[in-house]
This record gives C-alpha cells, structure tokens and sequence, in this order.
C-alpha cells in the first residue's frame, strides 16, 4: 500500500521483539488484527539483534533455548494471525483522532489508525556505550564488536573482554570453549554477574583457561587498518600492561531511550512508562503497555513477565474495541487458535 494512505487495524504494537509477538498472539486469540512496527530490519528484538546465540533458561516448557530460536517459535505461534509488520521503521508521531482512533506514522511515511496501541518497545531505541578509547570507529565491525551474533566467527582467536556484568561474563564463559584466549578485564576483582556465573569465570581462571585482568581498565589499541594487535590495559594509578589480541568485546551496557515515545504525553518513570498492572493501560485512552518498557509496583523485567502482561493488555483492547460485546473468558485447550 502506498505511504501515506491510512492502514486501519484493531491494535498497533509498537515493538517486535520477543514481548511484542506474544502480544500479536494474544490479540489473535480474542480475534484482533494487528499491524507492527519496529525499527530494526528483522523481528525479535534485543534476541536478534543482540544476543540470538545466548541461552535462555526461564521459559515456560524449555530448559534451554537459543534467543534465536526462541525467536522462530514466537512468530510462527503468531503468523496464524496474519500480522502486518512494518521493519526497520521508527514511530514518528502518535495522534489523537476522531471517534477514539489513534494514528500513528512512521519514518518511511506508513499511516496506521486503530483505537488501541500496544507498545511493547522493550528498551527503546538502544544502542552500545563505547569505550572513550582513541580511535577505536577505525576498528568497529573489524576486531571491536559491541554484540556477539555468531560465536563461531571468534574460533581460534584472541579475545579480550571488558566488563564485569552479566554479559561479560557469560560470553567469557561462552567462548572459552572455542576461542584461543580469552582475557577478562575488569576495574575490580568483584563482578556484576551472577554468583554461579562468576564462581565458574573464578574457576576457569585457577585452571588457566581464561586469564582475569584486575584491576584494570581499557587504556589503548595497537593495530592497523581496523585490524586489532593489542590492547592496553591500566590501573587506576597508571601502571599498564599490553595484551595481545586479535578481538575486542567492550561490554559495558546499552545507551538506551525512548525516542518519539517520550513525547507523547504518557506517565513515565525513570524513563518507563508507567501502566495499571490490572489492565496493562497507560494515563492516555486506548494506550497500553507491556514488557520492559513498563513499570509498575513489582514488576519483574523478564521475558517469561512481559508474555503475561500481553494477555492482560489483548483483553484490555479488546473491552476498548467491542465494550457492547463482552469477551467469555475460555481457556486456550477450550477455544483452540480461532481463524484468522
């Protein structure tokens, strides 16, 4: 359909990331249409964009599952409802109109109208918080990566890995399985992670497997043409060290905002939206939120959280969009998938 003609629909989602195609799933199975937008070029979010070889332990039914596959299943449990997405597109403006309609445009001119919105944003618009290392745009996409999208690419090498979080930490454990070396630099010998996580980072280095750079920080890069020779490290009182590497990984979290979003006049938080947990709404009629992007008193930021708080904002809609046809509440082994 060409830019700028109005696409009507029952929901817009505004993210589509792992929260976001649950959502479209539960809007289906109270038979609303949904159409989606997302700014990155491909579905699933931080999972695709970020980390789609990292394991996740906390969903419902898998002891473990890749980002990416979990990813797979989510918009093949939605693609029975025939959602609309709209990639690697930005929300511009978000407008009241006539008759309880909101409509939304996006940076390529899409023009949706639906009385409810559901933004399932996650993080917002994100981004890497890089090093102030001198020099360091020349080696970016080369030897200096801020995500790890396909752990084979760093078999056999040396890999140096600042941060002491989470992410550091497991993909240290990740590619000390594969990598030639792997150095962990870190301004502190205490880590962020999680204490078995770090317990099994402590007991790699005993063994040797992995070398523990504290308490360092990064300093400088040694290369030529985007191709990383070394990295030098320094104490907090000056005194440096050079460790040979051929692979840079500066993990040290995302840069993260709402974008448009924050301009829309919603209730926010610490740079969250803040929603009625009883019904996912926001302060503004017709618009709801789940997943990340939300806050309220007790929420818990996991995926397993978000996909419950789809089910209660589809419903919500739902009441917003049919009030004089009230929704029976059945279970899914009752009602099945309903037709498209």
């Amino acid at each position: 359909m060409a830019n700028g003609q109005t696409q009507q629909t029952d929901v817009i989602i505004v993210g589509a990331g792992p929260v976001g195609l649950f959502t479209v799933f539960e809007c289906g199975m109270v038979r609303l249409n949904c159409h989606v937008v997302d700014v990155l070029d491909d579905a699933g979010g931080q999972c695709t964009a970020l980390y789609p070889e990292k394991p996740i332990y906390d969903i419902p039914g898998f002891p473990r599952i890749e980002a990416a596959e979990l990813i797979v299943r989510l918009k093949a449990q939605a693609a029975a409802f025939r959602p609309v997405y709209h990639l690697g597109e930005q929300v511009q403006t978000l407008e009241p109109r006539t008759g309880g309609f909101w409509r939304l445009t996006t940076s390529k001119g899409t023009v949706l109208q639906a009385k409810a919105v559901i933004i399932a944003a996650g993080v917002g618009a994100f981004g890497p918080n890089r090093p102030p290392l001198p020099g360091i745009e020349a080696y970016e996409g080369k030897s200096v990566f801020y995500y790890v999208t396909q752990r084979e690419t760093f078999r056999g090498k040396r890999i140096v890995i600042a941060g002491g979080g989470d992410t550091a930490v497991d993909w240290a454990l990740s590619l000390a399985e594969i990598a030639g070396r792997v150095s962990v630099i870190h301004r502190r010998d205490r880590f962020r992670a999680a204490p078995d996580s770090e317990a099994r980072l402590k007991a790699l280095a005993k063994e040797g497997r992995i070398d523990l750079v504290v308490p360092y920080q990064l300093h400088g890069l040694e290369g030529d043409d985007g191709k990383l020779t070394a990295v030098t490290v320094a104490t907090l009182d000056g005194q440096t060290r050079r460790i040979e590497a051929d692979i840079l990984l500066p993990f040290f979290g995302l840069s993260m905002s709402l974008g448009p979003i924050a301009d829309w006049g919603l209730a926010l938080e610490r740079n969250q939206v803040e929603v009625d947990p009883a019904t996912g709404a926001t302060n503004k009629a017709g618009i709801f939120g789940v997943g990340d992007v939300v806050t309220y008193p007790g929420k818990l930021k996991l995926i397993l959280t978000g996909f419950a708080e789809a089910a209660i904002a589809a419903r919500s809609a739902y009441a917003l969009i049919h009030p004089e046809t009230p929704l029976h509440f059945e279970y899914s082994t009752t009602s099945g998938v309903p037709d498209a």
